[in-house]
């Protein structure tokens, strides 16, 4: 790599990685922990590149790039974040940041990343930057799992566009959310947002009716699989009418539709009027380690609505992050919000979780499985669906070194549990020297706590 790299986050040892990784690839680095000097060295005419934080001591790194695109127009700018929700993604496309990528990230992918940043300054520069939205800030829409990230960067990159979307995922996932953020932060925004039932597209007037209240804005089928034939062939038939001003169409389901089209179930030529985009909401359980992040989320949220301060106890977060949650984010949600008004003190235990969970239902498979499915075809399938979340775009480099990190961090914690956290035992187990369970659980950042062995 060749050029001169500005790097601003108020975190020293990130700063420090950065500087050390780029210097050693050959670019010249100026690093700081103020967003204020970041801007002078962008208005100084400084770097050919910025990696910037979004919250800093003295401001916003995303609020600062419609200035950076002002003063220097087709300087790049990476966005790195902790604040792993859509709303992140969606501001940094906005402001048309260069890339995004979520906190913790992979050094080798970002270092790929800035060298391309690096090779398209110097061959053309990039559009004026729009200035990001405002708000969204409540929807518990987050997650930095790398399925949660992907699916972040495909709303935004489909946000808008007039493709048809998709919105496919278990109940209680966030498909309506999913939906709503779409038309909320697209150029659409100040236009109608309808959702329709079944019963609104009954009668003659029924579809010209829904096309009339959502003209120009959005259209959204609620649990389309659950549409009888005779009111699919409303849906095809309105759609072929729309003319000038027509509504984005979207549509949720809870239901595999290629799978009801296989059983005649669901007319083809309607699947496919809807299907321009498929985005994937994955359930809890395939999301494990956003659960405490979710809570942690709906705690705060729950401070400012119900005026209560309430944090989980470690033995309480392990056994929420344990839980099968059937009923997904919308389930853990109505969970911590009930233990928020019932708990008596400020932590709140595992016996008070314990409590209003009641008797867990047993763990469901995952959609598409089966009970004898072997590991390599469940894993299959899980890779696939990744792939898949990328609308046919490839995933970002380091895709193997991802994968075995997700693989190697839950696999490591349910050994500790089932060792009740004994690390001698564990190493054993895994068939690894103890040493290297001990660096690890260092790198993965895995909280080590007192385990119940799982029984």
């Amino acid at each position: 790599m060749d050029g001169t790299v500005l790097v601003a986050d108020d975190d020293r040892t990130i700063r420090t990685v950065l500087t050390q990784a780029l210097t050693r690839a050959g670019c010249k680095v100026h690093a700081t922990s103020s967003l204020m000097t970041l801007m002078r060295w962008v208005e100084e005419g400084k770097g050919d590149l910025v990696i910037s934080d979004v919250v800093m001591p003295d401001g916003n790194g995303l609020e600062a790039l419609p200035r950076i695109s002002k003063l220097r127009p087709g300087l790049p700018v990476i966005v790195i974040s902790a604040q792993n929700t859509i709303m992140t993604a969606i501001q940094a496309a906005e402001a048309e940041a260069y890339d995004y990528l979520p906190k913790p990230f992979d050094l080798p992918d970002l270092m790929k990343r800035s060298a391309r940043a690096l090779d398209m300054k110097r061959r053309a520069p990039v559009s004026k930057a729009a200035p990001p939205r405002e708000g969204g800030d409540d929807l518990p829409l987050v997650g930095r799992t790398q399925a949660m990230q992907a699916l972040y960067r495909l709303v935004a990159r489909v946000m808008n566009t007039d493709l048809p979307v998709l919105v496919t995922g278990e109940s209680g996932t966030g498909k309506s959310l999913i939906a709503r953020a779409i038309h909320d932060f697209s150029d659409r925004r100040t236009l109608p947002f309808v959702v329709a039932q079944a019963a609104d597209l009954q009668g003659v007037e029924g579809p010209a009716s829904l096309l009339s209240r959502a003209k120009g804005g959005s259209l959204v089928f609620d649990e389309v699989a659950d549409y009888d034939e005779e009111t699919q062939a409303r849906i095809v038939r309105m759609l072929d009418m729309m003319g000038d001003n027509a509504p984005r169409i979207m549509s949720t389901s809870q239901v595999d539709l290629a799978s009801r089209l296989e059983s005649g179930a669901f007319r083809q030529d309607l699947y496919y009027r809807l299907g321009g985009v498929t985005l994937h909401v994955p359930s809890l359980r395939e999301r494990v380690d956003d659960i405490p992040l979710l809570a942690d989320h709906f705690l705060a949220r729950g401070e400012r609505d119900l005026g209560a301060t309430r944090r989980l106890s470690n033995e309480a977060r392990d056994l929420v992050r344990a839980y099968s949650w059937p009923g997904n984010v919308r389930q853990l949600e109505n969970t911590l919000r009930r233990l928020m008004v019932t708990s008596a003190e400020a932590e709140i235990t595992r016996a008070e979780v314990e409590a209003v969970l009641g008797n867990q239902p047993a763990m469901e498979p995952l959609k598409g499985g089966g009970e004898g499915e072997k590991l390599s075809s469940s894993v299959a399938r899980h890779l696939r669906r990744y792939f898949d979340l990328h609308g046919g775009a490839l995933p970002p480099p380091g895709v193997y070194q991802r994968i075995l990190r997700e693989v190697e961090a839950p696999l490591i914690e349910i050994a500790l549990d089932a060792t009740a956290g004994n690390q001698a035992k564990c190493a054993d187990l895994l068939g690894i020297n103890r040493n290297t369970l001990r660096k690890k659980i260092t790198d993965l950042d895995i909280r080590v706590t007192r385990r119940r062995k799982l029984m």
